[in-house]
């Protein structure tokens, strides 16, 4: 965690200076030129640079050590910088745009050099090479922020190209699109902003486990000697790569709770070493693997559930011969919208082959892959 926050402030500072080097210098040119693209141009070059800061601030706030008001961390922190690096963009994009309709009413005439030119051609280059790694860094570590930092350079570099080839055909024809141009540019960007902030905001709600993390962490569990099959993976994410959670593991019946103390606390240590995501609960599920009633009740099971589209599967099969009781957990895909109704259809095929049982049928979603 040391070294993804070294790393992100690094990017950061890269960033600031960057843009604020181009601010500068476009800022210039553009009150020279009377360009309003160029203008807006660096000042958005400045939003860039105050959200580099944000993100770094964000950062540093994230790794604060955890507290008893908020044992679990601070990582969260850093879903709202990118929340508010996206409104930045949203807020630039509207400036933008406003500023473009004021210009498409009051006219003016823009005056280009070969020097303006070649300002907004290196402008066009060091805004792609940002872009492209900042957004890659943003990617390796795992930072909305840097993302969406990254996505914003992209689309000034878009602006930055815009506006070059407005100056050249003004050149060349003495017709001035660039007002017409930003305000084009600047739907986009507000399209950008709105799409960065629901992204973040499906962050902080939560989304579904990353395919190639469950796989792995189940992967991991099924190695286990004496595990026979893993489920319910449940992780809670308190900031980017900060994944808290627990998991459903099947064992026979003869393990020992000595044999399984042993497998949990194994399960754990390698999961965290090898993903670091921390198990904070294993829960058991209890096979039998001798019993030929037990064993023909779940095939029956089987060849019931295989029937009705949008049961994905069971686990946590359990039959009690004494007090004729079978319990099970049923896997339905999101897209069955009445599970209570699909649950009570099981209950009664099953109930054919087993009258005078009494049934508990779980309802469990398809959380992870």
């Amino acid at each position: 965690m040391e070294n993804r926050e070294k790393n992100i402030i690094k990017t950061s500072i890269i960033g600031i200076l960057v843009n604020i080097v181009l601010a500068i210098f476009k800022a210039v040119v553009g009150l020279l030129s009377h360009s309003i693209a160029i203008t807006l141009d660096a000042i958005n070059n400045l939003s860039d640079a105050l959200s580099s800061l944000i993100t770094i601030v964000g950062t540093k706030l994230s790794m604060m050590r955890p507290n008893k008001k908020h044992p679990l961390g601070y990582g969260r922190i850093e879903y709202l910088t990118a929340a508010i690096i996206a409104c930045l963009v949203l807020y630039a994009g509207i400036t933008s745009l406003i500023e473009s309709i004021k210009t498409i009413m009051n006219p003016g005439k823009p005056h280009y050099s070969l020097v303006t030119l070649f300002i907004v051609f290196v402008g066009v280059i060091t805004k792609i090479i940002l872009g492209e790694y900042t957004k890659k860094q943003g990617k390796r570590l795992h930072s909305d922020s840097l993302i969406n930092s990254g996505e914003d350079a992209r689309f000034d570099a878009i602006i930055s190209s815009a506006t070059l080839l407005a100056a050249i055909l003004f050149i060349f024809t003495s017709f001035s699109i660039e007002a017409y141009l930003a305000a084009v540019i600047s739907i986009f960007i507000i399209k950008s902003g709105i799409d960065m902030l629901k992204n973040t905001l499906s962050d902080l709600l939560g989304e579904r486990i990353d395919p190639s993390l469950s796989k792995k962490i189940k992967e991991i569990v099924n190695q286990e000697e004496g595990v026979q099959g893993s489920y319910d993976l449940l992780l809670h994410a308190y900031g980017p790569d900060r994944y808290q959670g627990s998991i459903h593991v099947e064992v026979e019946d003869t393990m020992s709770i000595n044999e399984f103390d042993t497998l949990s606390r194994n399960i754990t240590n390698r999961v965290i070493d090898e993903t670091g995501v921390i198990l904070t609960g294993i829960g058991l599920y209890s096979i039998n693997t001798k019993d030929p009633l037990i064993l023909d009740a779940k095939e029956k099971l089987k060849k019931v559930i295989s029937e009705h589209e949008g049961i994905l599967g069971f686990h946590g099969f359990y039959l009690n011969k004494e007090e004729r009781f079978i319990q099970v957990d049923l896997i339905f895909s999101f897209d069955v919208e009445d599970c209570d109704h699909l649950v009570k259809i099981v209950e009664d095929e099953m109930k054919n082959y087993y009258p005078d049982y009494t049934f508990n049928i779980q309802i469990d979603l398809d959380i992870s892959d």
